[in-house]
């Protein structure tokens, strides 16, 4: 367990401003960037307090995060 939170803006401390202005002015984006938030903080918050989660779920939460960091990703490369 890693316990440790995966922070748009930490991930890519120089592409702050740009993530600032697309949650600000492209809906699509905003709703990508609160979802993997959400799910950040769900694997956070399983991971520093022991939740029972199975494996299998945790390892689907972290797919789908990983997911969604790739659209972020490849939004913010445009």
């Amino acid at each position: 367990m890693s316990h440790v939170q995966h922070e748009l803006v930490q991930k890519f401390p120089e592409k702050k401003e740009q993530i600032h202005n697309l949650k600000m002015n492209d809906s699509h984006f905003a709703r990508l960037f609160d979802e993997y938030h959400e799910l950040n903080r769900r694997v956070h918050r399983i991971e520093s307090r022991g939740t029972d989660r199975s494996d299998e779920t945790m390892e689907d939460i972290k797919k789908q995060r990983i997911i969604l960091l790739d659209e972020l990703i490849n939004i913010l490369e445009k």
